[in-house]
């Protein structure tokens, strides 16, 4: 039997409560982050082994937005709290996140723009309007008031569609705890600016507020995560003492968390995937076979990694679960929004057709737009990326797009100019 979000199973097979899951030792503070004692000299560091042959394998200096404080001590803070997380955003995704941190004996808030849809979560423990029919843990409460939303919590999680991030956020964030650290569920790029979704988070952050921001991406279905079945993330933060306690507060046997110190990888590699599954999902619905399916997700593969080293992220990020992991779940599920679109693009259905009606979010229709115009205003190829927007906002057939696709010049697989910014 599969262990629950609630249970740890220690060497002699003893089940510990769910409440004592978390590392005592994340608990200590930033000091003594778990797997401290195990690193190298100078691993990870600026100016450490190394340092000089990453610096001129990355085209480009990432973009750092510094208007806030990294917070020192968000371990004080999760005593202080009783170790209260706040997730703004109550969609199946932000659902789910509350519904696991509950299970793990978390005092968790949800947050839900509308006042009606907090209090039939709070009356009927179930959130019908986004992931009907799972019953929600009785620690969880919802709330519609910004200040209630972020007062007194030491961990804030974002899962609001990424288009509605920056609107939410200047609602919520003069709310924020000092010391608090927030963590991005949300996966785009916002249009016109380019901005990922911390990025925009620390820019609404007020300036001088003490917090640390990351993201958590990866294959991750929303339905079988409330559901408690085995899922893989990993959460970006350039703070490695504090994502080492994020790891370990949220972290299951049922839900194991990676940390990496490269934000804008992880970021990208999450926002990316969602255009590249809807051409996969055009693909299929045109019937063009599955080795059709796996060229495309290649190819998409080696655009996600293109754009992402020319934005300061390491390439081999987009190899792991937030590139890699999230494209093929993405692409390929049957419970992906992203899927669908495209494959109902693919039967021959209008984009208006497929969006009317619809409550949830297929993120990958509003990012095309952000993605191909930052194709453009950075000069990387991604043809891909191109026929997606071309299909969802000038009206091209997706028949056509896949022919144009298809009948490009004839090129290498891996360039060497690539070849040598791996090696």
């Amino acid at each position: 039997m599969l262990p629950s979000a609630g249970d740890r199973r220690g060497p002699s097979g003893a089940s510990r409560p769910g409440r004592a899951f978390r590392s005592r030792r994340a608990l200590q503070g930033p000091g003594a982050p778990p797997g401290q004692g195990n690193r190298k000299p100078g691993a990870g560091r600026r100016g450490g082994p190394g340092a000089a042959r990453a610096a001129r394998t990355r085209p480009q200096k990432e973009t750092q937005i510094t208007n806030f404080t990294p917070a020192p001590d968000f371990a004080g803070l999760w005593k202080q709290s009783g170790g209260a997380v706040s997730v703004i955003g109550a969609g199946a995704w932000g659902t789910a996140l509350a519904l696991h941190a509950a299970r793990l004996g978390h005092r968790v808030t949800l947050w839900a723009r509308r006042e009606e849809i907090a209090e039939r979560i709070n009356s009927a423990r179930e959130n019908p309007d986004f992931l009907p029919g799972t019953r929600l843990d009785g620690a969880l409460r919802a709330v519609s008031d910004p200040r209630k939303a972020a007062e007194g919590a030491a961990l804030v999680v974002w899962a609001v569609p990424s288009h509605g991030l920056r609107e939410v956020a200047r609602r919520i964030l003069p709310h924020l705890s000092e010391g608090a650290a927030q963590v991005s569920a949300s996966k785009g790029i916002e249009d016109g600016t380019f901005l990922t979704m911390s990025e925009i988070l620390a820019s609404e952050t007020p300036p001088g507020r003490v917090t640390t921001v990351g993201a958590l991406s990866g294959p991750s279905f929303a339905k079988e995560v409330a559901k408690g079945l085995p899922t893989a993330v990993t959460l970006g933060m350039r703070d490695a003492a504090t994502a080492r306690l994020v790891q370990a507060l949220l972290s299951a046997p049922v839900f194991r968390i990676y940390t990496s110190e490269d934000l804008r990888g992880v970021e990208l590699g999450g926002a990316l995937k969602n255009v590249y599954a809807i051409a996969a999902g055009i693909c299929d619905g045109l019937e063009l076979g599955l080795n059709a399916r796996a060229a495309f997700l290649t190819r998409s593969l080696a655009e996600m990694t293109r754009l992402a080293g020319v934005m300061g992220a390491q390439p081999l990020t987009l190899s792991g679960l937030s590139g890699m992991g999230d494209l093929i779940l993405t692409a390929t599920g049957g419970l992906s929004r992203n899927r669908q679109v495209g494959l109902r693009l693919g039967a021959g259905e209008t984009l208006d057709q497929i969006l009317c009606g619809r409550r949830d979010v297929a993120e990958g229709v509003k990012n095309a737009r952000s993605v191909w115009g930052m194709a453009q205003d950075r000069k990387v190829g991604m043809p891909v990326a191109r026929e997606v927007y071309r299909v969802l906002y000038e009206g091209k057939s997706p028949r056509q797009g896949m022919v144009d696709l298809l009948t490009r010049t004839l090129t290498d697989e891996l360039p060497p100019e690539v070849l040598g910014r791996v090696l």
